[in-house]
């Protein structure tokens, strides 16, 4: 069994954890809680939802158990809109009904949601307890299971409570993959394109060839050759580390930096994306289905502010529309997209801070004050209609 590792140092509060990955290690994970706990006892509350429980939560239990930990399970519900207040307090409830103690920990075990979730549990209970991430999406496995950024939505937007609370480690199985739905893994391919277009040809390039070589609908048989698999943990492990590279730098998004190694860079393609979760209700468009769109958008918009060449604007779009079908968006009133712009969180001094790009892996944060109305509106119309 092969296996790829990225360890991370946050130099900002010394944080330092391992991201293991591989093939066939969920059922390592008792290890994996070994290791990053420095200790073999204790109680593990393990958060998850009743679909990926339903098809890993057995494996998962009897490594833990193996390992010596007591265990506990509580399910959310599956989706954007359970990442809430209401969701948040019910598991809070669930920990003290069990007892959980400032020696003990949290293990999320699902998606986006579940790990956002789960870490934002971890961070207020008894003022922050031990969290372990085991992703069960390409999404998750690339992007929100690295770099401590935890939260829930809101009335008033996305991931708008939250904290910066990095986990103590982080285990990614690349064989659960093979039962993901399409869509989900669509939502991953994306995220994986935004981030090759913002650290450069080479990550892009990585992420192509993987997409040329196997579509959303045949990575199960895929994950069965050896070959592949070796070569697909490389791609997440090189998508893991241009994230990790980022977030080292820049643990907690300063508002004051706006260079090419800002955090804020990540959030390319993010902006339009929010506001197409935000004004569906977080129920019609996979995260990672909205940020296709939102690089899409994003690099037109960049192509009207004369940042970019047609080339590669032409480019992405190829690159997006290989990650499979994302589900139409016609039926959105541009005038809300640009009203919903307002709850973005990347606003600063009621001025928000554009992740555009001056070329593939070439990000540049702009402020809306320096990019006129009339661009945003017509940009919109147009990934709208088109």
């Amino acid at each position: 069994m092969t296996q790829e590792k990225v360890s991370i140092k946050i130099g900002r509060t010394s944080s330092a954890y391992d991201i293991k990955i591989g093939n066939g290690l969920l059922a390592t994970c008792g290890g994996l809680a070994v290791e990053s706990l420095g200790r073999s006892s204790g109680k593990i509350a393990i958060i998850s939802n009743k679909t990926v429980f339903a098809i890993y939560g057995k494996t998962v239990l009897a490594s833990l158990t193996k390992a010596g930990f007591e265990t506990s399970v509580h399910l959310i519900g599956d989706g954007e809109k359970y990442k809430s207040l209401k969701t948040l307090e019910k598991t809070l409830t669930f920990l003290g009904e069990n007892k959980l103690s400032r020696t003990d920990a949290v293990m999320a075990l699902g998606g986006g949601v579940v790990g956002d979730l789960a870490g934002f549990v971890a961070s207020v209970y008894l003022r922050g307890i031990a969290f372990l991430q085991v992703p069960t999406t390409l999404l998750s496995m690339i992007d929100s299971s690295v770099g401590g950024k935890t939260g829930i939505n809101t009335s008033f937007g996305k991931n708008l409570v939250g904290a910066f609370y990095q986990p103590n480690g982080v285990l990614i199985d690349a064989g659960v993959l093979a039962t993901l739905p399409r869509r989900e893994l669509t939502a991953g391919f994306c995220e994986a394109v935004k981030q090759g277009a913002i650290s450069g040809r080479k990550l892009l390039d990585q992420t192509t060839g993987i997409l040329e070589k196997t579509g959303v609908d045949s990575i199960a048989r895929k994950l069965s050759d050896e070959r592949f698999t070796e070569e697909f943990e490389k791609f997440l492990a090189a998508q893991v580390l241009f994230k990790a590279s980022i977030v080292a730098n820049d643990e907690r998004e300063s508002a004051s930096k706006t260079d090419a190694k800002s955090r804020k860079i990540l959030n390319f393609g993010h902006t339009f994306a929010h506001a197409l979760e935000k004004i569906t209700n977080y129920r019609y468009l996979k995260h990672g289905e909205a940020v296709g769109y939102g690089i899409i958008f994003a690099a037109e918009l960049s192509k009207k502010l004369e940042l970019i060449a047609l080339n590669e604007v032409e480019l992405l779009n190829d690159v997006v529309h290989r990650t499979g079908v994302l589900p139409t968006i016609d039926h959105i009133d541009p005038s809300e997209v640009l009203e919903a712009f307002k709850y973005d969180k990347k606003n600063i001094g009621n001025s928000l801070q554009w992740v555009l790009l001056n070329g593939i892996g070439k990000p540049v944060i702009v402020s809306q004050e320096n990019i006129p109305t009339s661009a945003l509106k017509s940009v919109i119309q147009n990934v709208i209609r088109s």
